[in-house]
């Protein structure tokens, strides 16, 4: 980012901010969009050019953010499946460096059903950057399964921000770098065994074919159950 832009990122962010401890104090109902550019230093006709609604103010950064996301994801990467999940590790540590802020406005969020709409909107714009990627970087790759493996990494990611939200013991960066390694293994593409592999070093493999099985697809099916492949 330059800047600029991370200027303006910061002022958009704490204006965020100013709006999340006003709901959180006084309802989001009872909160209008005047009081709020007012205690943000903004007159009215300044905060709607920065901000549509009420709602979009508290999700602010993540305009922000998938700017970010897109230009890392718009790097060269060896491994694309690493690189989504490094990508939601990005979003992660922003909320992760807010601290008091980040458990304020889950709580705000939590209560207010048309916060709740709102974020599960923008959840989705994450969701679509990282399948978009995902088929862009993964020639071949059928369309189901970036579908799968972004919404599986979204799913996992806001698990873990939940958690830290909340202020739950063992939800850092730590934790969520762990899940989503545990991810890729589920899908085949991360480091060490696939997940729920035992070790099949000492296995019996049985195999029965009819005689008039063509014996190269007999050896590869053999290749396959050896290696544990499905």
């Amino acid at each position: 980012m330059t800047d600029a832009a991370e200027q303006d990122a910061a002022r958009r962010l704490a204006v965020a901010a100013t709006a999340v401890r006003l709901y959180a104090e006084h309802g989001y109902e009872a909160t209008s969009a005047d009081q709020i550019a007012a205690a943000a230093g903004l007159s009215r006709s300044t905060f709607f050019r920065q901000f549509r609604s009420k709602e979009d103010v508290v999700f602010a950064d993540h305009d922000t953010l998938l700017e970010q996301a897109q230009a890392f994801l718009a790097e060269p990467h060896d491994d694309p499946w690493e690189a989504v999940c490094r990508a939601a590790g990005l979003v992660f540590g922003h909320f992760a460096s807010l601290g008091e802020l980040a458990h304020l406005r889950y709580q705000v969020v939590n209560r207010v059903p048309s916060l709740r709409d709102k974020e599960l909107v923008t959840t989705f714009r994450y969701e679509r950057l990282f399948q978009r990627y995902l088929r862009q970087a993964v020639p071949g790759l059928p369309a189901l399964d970036a579908v799968r493996f972004a919404s599986t990494v979204i799913a996992t990611h806001n698990y873990c921000l939940r958690g830290l939200m909340r202020g739950e013991d063992g939800f850092d960066a730590a934790r969520l770098t762990a899940e989503l390694d545990a991810v890729r293994r589920l899908y085949g593409v991360g480091p060490g065994p696939r997940a729920g592999a035992a070790d099949r070093r000492d296995d019996l493999v049985v195999a029965v074919f009819p005689r008039s099985a063509d014996p190269a697809g007999v050896a590869q099916k053999v290749r396959e159950a050896l290696e544990g492949r499905p």
